[in-house]
């Protein structure tokens, strides 16, 4: 993880628009990760808007998100568990378990 911490400054829908500090500016598609209470929204940079702002994409609801929370650059895309003990079980689209079973 890149430890690379920016501050959400506007929520449009699934949109997100992050300020990071100057030189800590994330590649497009790195995963973001905003903690929100006992859970984690992800986000992936889609555009550089200038200015040290991303714009991204969340990957799950923004319901509750507020201007001023902190959002952590992982300094890697969404990645997604693969093999053997993947096959017959169902993930989401960040690689967490759908099916009711352990994760991977």
């Amino acid at each position: 993880m890149s430890n690379h911490k920016g501050t959400v400054i506007q929520v449009m829908g699934p949109v997100l628009d992050i300020r990071f500090p100057d030189g800590q500016l994330p590649n497009l598609l790195n995963a973001i990760h905003i903690p929100m209470g006992e859970k984690t929204l992800v986000a992936e940079v889609a555009q550089h808007i200038g200015d040290n702002v991303v714009r991204t994409i969340a990957m799950s609801s923004t319901d509750g998100l507020q201007r001023g929370i902190e959002a952590i650059d992982t300094g890697a895309p969404i990645t997604v568990p693969v093999g053997d003990e993947c096959l017959g079980r169902v993930f989401n689209l960040l690689g967490q378990p759908i099916d009711n079973k352990e994760a991977v």
